[in-house]
């Protein structure tokens, strides 16, 4: 006796936006369709076109970036290095450094710390998405990532096992400080970043990190 096929019909855009935090449409790739994409799709994507897509719940999302976000992530990573680094603590990693939080979910922090002791045998893996969540992951939010987005993102990082996020607003000049998902520490541009448990010593003047959205050309 034959079986009726029963198929599933695709999620409203609304609902997967939703789902998603609230994103607008124009950030989710519906090539491959939504809720089908894999890992395979966000290391072709960014090889094929360099553009930066996250994996989430099997869609692809844009991962957004304007001049302003850029410039003070790559400040961050800057201060960051030259703390790390000289005292060989482990690697920090730029927006197109790929996590495996989980099974299906890829995540792409604009900047992000990993100790030595997470890679394997100590060794940097050649594998394109590291199965592993960073220790510290900041982003720097720009105006088309929504509240939600970033709630939603907060949960999965400390739920993967993330200890220490920073969010980085340049528009308002502030940086909230999450040891977990919720109630953060807000800080102002007047006042001082710091390493807490993750980095013991690092600490930055937030002036020095957003001084560089005031900068000019030389006469």
């Amino acid at each position: 006796m034959a079986t009726a096929t029963i198929l599933r019909r695709p999620k409203p855009l609304a609902d997967l936006l939703h789902e998603l935090g609230d994103l607008p449409a124009s950030r989710i790739r519906m090539n491959p369709r939504p809720k089908t994409a894999t890992e395979k799709d966000v290391i072709a994507l960014q090889k094929r076109e360099g553009g930066l897509f996250e994996l989430v719940d099997g869609t692809l999302v844009e991962k957004p970036m304007g001049m302003h976000e850029s410039i003070v992530a790559a400040v961050l990573s800057h201060f960051l290095m030259s703390f790390v680094l000289p005292r060989k603590l482990g690697l920090i990693a730029g927006p197109d450094g790929m996590f495996r939080l989980t099974k299906g979910l890829v995540r792409m922090p604009d900047v992000s710390f990993v100790s030595w002791d997470q890679f394997p045998g100590g060794k940097i893996s050649k594998e394109p998405i590291a199965n592993l969540a960073p220790k510290l992951a900041a982003e720097v939010i720009s105006k088309s990532n929504t509240r939600a987005e970033i709630k939603r993102k907060l949960r999965e990082y400390f739920k993967a096992g993330v200890l220490l996020a920073w969010i980085v607003d340049p528009r308002k000049r502030t940086v909230a400080v999450h040891t977990r998902p919720t109630k953060p520490t807000m800080l102002k541009e007047t006042e001082t970043l710091d390493g807490g448990d993750v980095l013991p010593g690092f600490q930055l003047p937030l002036r020095e990190l957003f001084a560089i959205l005031d900068e000019e050309a030389p006469n």
